[in-house]
């Protein structure tokens, strides 16, 4: 082979490396940022992309995918002045890769920087009680700082979480005694909740005993009341019913010379036992003379049984 046909198979395979240097394959969720003689030109998209050799390079890559990153123990001071320590973590994805590339030299690690700061002055403005309460409202406080300050970073903070708060030893002890003391007043609090519903049970059942006995004697007098007046009313009908038989028994023949005799026999049976009601007796002037009696006693139904208006 001489020196011609050498040289253009060197020649060729520069070209065809330099050519082959040229292609690019930009993975799907990256965005490669191209420069040309050290200068910004364009951002390559996903796919096969080719490059002017010596003239055009890719000057960074980034991917677009969400990524998170711990952000260190840290001090802050709570607005009652307790110490605390806390970390977080913290979910990214940039948005511009062009900001991202010129707007700041290390986005990951600025945003993290103005996490910590940002968390710092978030938990001055809560007290101890509220920073353990308000870890929600904190989280969305700190995003939303980072975000308005990264704006030019061409970054965005999707997320921010606290993973842990620790206080110091005698606030924790403190602490500790505090929700003691709490969970031993509410066992106070529930333990006379039990007596008062307790006693408020038996005085109920008391008075509902004493409702119920008043109205079962009540219920008794109105049933002896009620009996009561069914007897009177039962004896009322039968003496109706035994005057209606006398009458109707005077009305017949013999009638009245029967009843005539029988109330002889009962004013003569009543005078017999005049004298075993009392010591003092009331005799009439003829009382030796009992014909003279019966036969006072049988003008006395003679003017009962006359007719009204006749003498």
């Amino acid at each position: 082979m001489d020196f011609g046909t050498a040289l253009f198979f060197a020649l060729g395979f520069i070209i065809f490396a330099a050519l082959w240097k040229g292609i690019k394959i930009v993975p799907q969720q990256q965005a490669w940022i191209v420069e040309k003689l050290g200068r910004f030109d364009r951002k390559l998209e996903p796919g096969m992309r080719f490059l002017i050799p010596f003239v055009e390079a890719v000057a960074y890559r980034h991917s677009l995918k969400e990524y998170a990153y711990d952000v260190q123990e840290q001090t802050a001071i709570t607005r009652d002045n307790v110490t605390l320590v806390m970390d977080g973590v913290i979910y990214l994805r940039i948005i511009d890769p062009v900001q991202a590339s010129y707007g700041v030299s290390d986005p990951v690690y600025a945003v993290t920087q103005l996490a910590q700061t940002t968390m710092r002055s978030e938990i001055g403005k809560l007290a101890l009680d509220e920073s353990f309460e308000e870890r929600e409202r904190l989280n969305a406080n700190i995003v939303n700082a980072i975000n308005e300050a990264a704006q030019t970073w061409g970054i965005q903070c999707m997320r921010y979480e606290i993973k842990d708060i620790s206080p110091p030893a005698t606030v924790l002890k403190a602490m500790e005694l505090q929700v003691a003391a709490e969970r031993q007043k509410r066992a106070h609090i529930l333990e006379s909740e039990a007596s008062r519903q307790s006693r408020i049970n038996i005085a109920e059942g008391e008075k509902q005993e004493v409702v119920l006995q008043s109205e079962g004697s009540m219920t008794d007098q109105i049933n002896r009341a009620r009996g009561e007046a069914e007897a009177i009313l039962a004896v009322a009908e039968a003496s109706a019913k035994g005057i209606e038989l006398i009458a109707a028994a005077i009305r017949q023949q013999g009638g009245e010379d029967a009843v005539a005799l029988k109330i002889a026999e009962k004013y003569v049976e009543a005078f017999g036992k005049l004298a075993q009601k009392g010591t003092t007796v009331l005799l009439p002037a003829n009382a030796s003379d009992a014909g003279g009696m019966v036969a006072q006693a049988l003008a006395v139904f003679d003017t009962i049984r006359r007719p009204k208006g006749t003498v």
